[in-house]
């Protein structure tokens, strides 16, 4: 069983830092990417970040450039987030996601739970 396990959000001020952790279980990803999407009240689901496993590209939504950072650690099996200069736009809950393809869309094969994350004025 596929297990997606997200943690670290909460609530910070605008301007601070969080660091979301998504540890996954159940199969081996080595040849997976794995995506952090968002998705904030009345609005659709939309793609934040992507890395591979294997080679490490990663690929950023616009809005989130220059602020979040996505890294993995292999040995752990974790990818995680690292979200800067937080704005309370960015207010949303976070799902990793775990795929075949580095891809913006929402094809990926599993899903976490989510974790809120929200960003006061």
């Amino acid at each position: 069983q596929v297990l997606l396990v997200e943690s670290g959000g909460g609530l910070v001020q605008a301007g601070g830092s969080l660091r979301l952790s998504c540890a996954a279980s159940g199969r081996t990803f080595t040849n997976y990417a794995m995506g952090w999407f968002r998705q904030a009240p009345g609005k659709e689901r939309e793609f934040v970040a992507v890395i591979r496993w294997s080679g490490g590209l990663t690929y950023y939504a616009d809005s989130v450039k220059g602020r979040f950072t996505i890294s993995r650690d292999n040995a752990k099996n974790t990818v995680y987030l690292q979200m800067n200069s937080l704005k309370p736009e960015d207010t949303a809950v976070y799902y990793c996601a775990a795929g075949p393809r580095a891809t913006i869309n929402r094809e990926y094969d599993y899903w976490g739970q989510g974790t809120q994350v929200t960003v006061s004025s």
